[in-house]
């Protein structure tokens, strides 16, 4: 089993609306991670639990083979962003700007105390 990334990257959309094909969004997700198709993104791949190659991405970039949902996953877990998803939402005519992600409880645990936190704050300098 293999651990998510836990940074997760925003994907500009302005940028990800001008990828033509599944391929260029799964390309774009490397890119977004600082990866090109070579042997840095197999080995973070590999640490996910995903063994590929170079041809087998390369076959993905040029859309010559299709990607299974659990090559996916692992895939933009690695990156740390979900381009080829929002690809294809966008491409089945979702609006792009009206889609969140679920919190997850680390997360909303983590907004309530901020809240918490900037509540406090206000207290204590209007007592101040």
């Amino acid at each position: 089993m293999y651990q998510q990334n836990l940074i997760q990257q925003s994907v500009p959309l302005g940028q990800l609306a001008l990828k033509t094909s599944l391929g260029k969004a799964i390309e774009y997700c490397a890119e977004l991670a600082g990866y090109s198709y070579d042997k840095r993104l197999e080995e973070a791949l590999e640490k996910h639990g995903m063994s590929v190659d170079k041809t087998q991405l390369s076959r993905w970039q040029s859309g010559s083979e299709g990607v299974k949902w659990e090559k996916f996953v692992p895939l933009m877990d690695a990156c740390g962003n979900d381009a080829p998803v929002l690809w294809m939402a966008q491409q089945r005519g979702w609006d792009l700007s009206s889609i969140r992600k679920l919190e997850t409880e680390y997360q909303r645990e983590n907004r309530l105390l901020r809240e918490e936190n900037a509540a406090l704050k206000r207290v204590l300098t209007a007592t101040a």
